[in-house]
């Protein structure tokens, strides 16, 4: 790969991180994978809003996606991202639980995971 490639290859992975919503996602996907019903009440967010975020982050390949029945499941796949994005979460004087407490305020999705079934 050469320099000028893999400099726009880091662009555009700092890109896809660069949204408020898309970093939420991704500390949430650090403890292991969530369905997009999941995330869209953990967020307090649309699905349809949700679905865009992950599709870019699916793009910059930060994510996969697995499918079981009508649900599809996403985890993080870079454990180098997710590691540096807690750095600077340290950083910036964050704590790691905070979007996990934010997410305890809001209303449980019906899908397996939050059922407790999983």
């Amino acid at each position: 790969m050469s320099h000028r490639t893999r400099l726009q290859t880091q662009a555009a992975l700092l890109k896809a991180l660069a949204h408020p919503a898309r970093l939420q996602i991704l500390e949430l996907l650090e403890d292991g994978e969530h369905c997009v019903c999941h995330l869209e009440a953990a967020l307090g967010l649309r699905q349809a809003y949700v679905s865009q975020q992950l599709a870019i982050l699916r793009e910059a390949e930060l994510i996969a996606d697995r499918k079981e029945g009508l649900r599809v499941y996403y985890r993080a796949c870079c454990p180098e991202v997710v590691e540096a994005l807690r750095m600077i979460r340290r950083a910036c004087g964050g704590q790691p639980e905070e979007t996990k407490r934010a997410v305890g305020t809001r209303r449980a999705c019906s899908c397996p995971e939050c059922a407790g079934e999983k």
